[in-house]
């Protein structure tokens, strides 16, 4: 059983100790292997796959996948966890692969495939993200069993589930790649959230460009002024030691206004040029 469990990620190291396993290892044919029809996972990144496949190629496949005998057909087997490795091992032209067959009811096959795919390092933040929360909902775990089953930490456990509370405009971004999961941490709870990615993958903002642009609107929001209030001169001069050029803002008793910003030569013009433009 130490060898099945070997270099099996903590979580499915649990669950074959919580299920009946053959302790022998056996080899299939690529042809009575079926899918699992619970897969929770929508994608498989092409160049992963063919990364696996090549070291297959080479190395043959040194984990086996994890099988039960099909439902459906009783000549088949169904994936359980590995699918992976199985579609990597058809890609190098193999006639079979090493099982370890496991008798689990449908649930269980379920909780094997999340657990499984959670592990995976090529997943994007949202399926990993969903994967946790499936094993929280449907399964009864809490974010304890998961960070100690999945082998991280309980922050980062919460600060996963977090990103699927952002709108579903935003989180399309992050299954594109076209805004990273560090981008989208930092949008999580803004009302403004879809206006501000949209800005990232307009300007190419940095994570750490994103995180300054987020905080002038939170700034901006807390401020409020009357006509003659004071702060109103605090802030202009806060602004001309930023900036090093001279501030004048003009604001209505319905806090409505102007900023402006004097320059003597073109190079001060376009300093204000470019401060705007590497924020907004």
């Amino acid at each position: 059983m130490s060898n099945i469990k070997k270099g099996l990620g903590r979580g499915l190291s649990s669950l074959i100790g919580e299920s009946k396993v053959e302790t022998k290892i056996n080899k299939l044919l690529l042809s009575e292997i079926i899918p699992n029809k619970y897969q929770p996972r929508k994608t498989f990144d092409e160049e992963n796959l063919n990364d696996l496949t090549n070291s297959i190629k080479e190395r043959g496949v040194i984990q086996p996948i994890i099988v039960r005998k099909s439902s459906s057909d009783n000549n088949k087997y169904e994936i359980i966890a590995g699918e992976r490795r199985w579609l990597a091992a058809q890609k190098a032209g193999l006639h079979d692969i090493p099982v370890v067959l496991t008798d689990v009811d449908d649930l269980k096959s379920l909780e094997f495939a999340i657990v499984e795919n959670v592990q995976r390092h090529d997943l994007n933040p949202l399926e990993e993200a969903e994967g946790y929360k499936r094993l929280i909902d449907e399964f009864s775990y809490d974010q304890e069993k998961v960070s100690k089953f999945i082998g991280k930490s309980r922050s980062y456990i919460t600060n996963a589930l977090r990103l699927l509370n952002l709108p579903r405009d935003v989180l399309k971004l992050v299954e594109e790649k076209k805004i990273t999961a560090g981008h989208a941490k930092i949008l999580v709870g803004l009302e403004n959230a879809i206006f501000i990615a949209k800005k990232i993958v307009e300007k190419k903002l940095s994570v750490r460009q994103t995180e300054n642009f987020v905080k002038i609107f939170k700034s901006n929001k807390k401020i409020t002024f009357s006509k003659q209030d004071s702060n109103l001169k605090d802030l202009e001069r806060s602004i001309e030691l930023k900036v090093g050029l001279t501030v004048k803002i003009k604001n209505s008793k319905k806090n409505k206004g102007s900023i402006t910003f004097n320059y003597h030569d073109l190079n001060q013009l376009n300093k204000i040029i470019e401060i705007i433009k590497s924020n907004y």
